[in-house]
């Protein structure tokens, strides 16, 4: 689990794409006390496994369903990535609890500054939206924000001046790929809502061994 708190910017180092797959390499300034082979890191979003550590670089294996999902695929060498590690039992919960499954990819609309902050919009599909809640939280490129305004096919929300500074959000322009992950709770209410309209009670699928 994951704060969406980002805790430092990477810079990719390498990306090598596979059939089925991909490597990634990241300078994320961390030494091997900071991190160690298996940690979990939440990268622009997404959650990746230490594979090899060499220096203040990492390594994690990238699966085609994250490339498929998310912007990873994009990446380049020299490009900056989100970076933050895994949530303690022991941290503040500064932001909100964040898996790092992203559930889709939207893009940038607008960003627009207004007064001290900047709004941003960002388009996404209806199945998305759905599982969004005006004032409730989402993870842009593993951000965390809170959604201000609410519709159909799009959401918009409001960034600091320091969120904008410290994270990748300061160069994504109009049309920029970027990684969603809804709420927790609004995807489960999501789920419970959508088997009764289907007819299916919670009782049903607990009986039947879905749940």
């Amino acid at each position: 689990m994951f704060t969406g708190i980002v805790e430092k910017l990477g810079t990719v180092v390498a990306m090598e794409s596979r059939d089925r797959g991909g490597s990634l390499r990241v300078d994320g300034g961390w030494n091997f006390t900071e991190i160690r082979l298996g940690d979990s890191l939440c990268l622009n979003g997404a959650c990746l496994t230490v594979s090899s550590l060499d220096g203040t670089t990492f390594a994690a294996d990238v699966s085609a369903e994250t490339l498929n999902r998310t912007n990873l695929g994009s990446l380049r060498p020299g490009d900056q990535v989100n970076l933050e590690r895994a949530l303690r039992l022991s941290d503040r919960l500064g932001g909100h609890l964040v898996t790092g499954h992203v559930d889709g990819a939207g893009r940038v609309r607008e960003g627009l500054r207004e007064g001290d902050s900047y709004r941003f919009t960002f388009e996404v599909s209806e199945d998305l939206s759905r599982t969004l809640v005006g004032k409730g939280s989402v993870a842009v490129d593993g951000i965390s924000l809170t959604v201000s305004k609410l519709e159909r096919s799009f959401f918009e929300v409001y960034v600091i001046p320091y969120t904008l500074e410290t994270t990748t959000l300061k160069w994504r322009k109009p049309g920029d790929r970027v990684n969603i992950e809804t709420d927790i709770i609004g995807k489960y209410v999501e789920k419970f809502l959508s088997t009764e309209r289907e007819g299916l009670t919670v009782d049903t699928l607990v009986k039947s061994g879905f749940l």
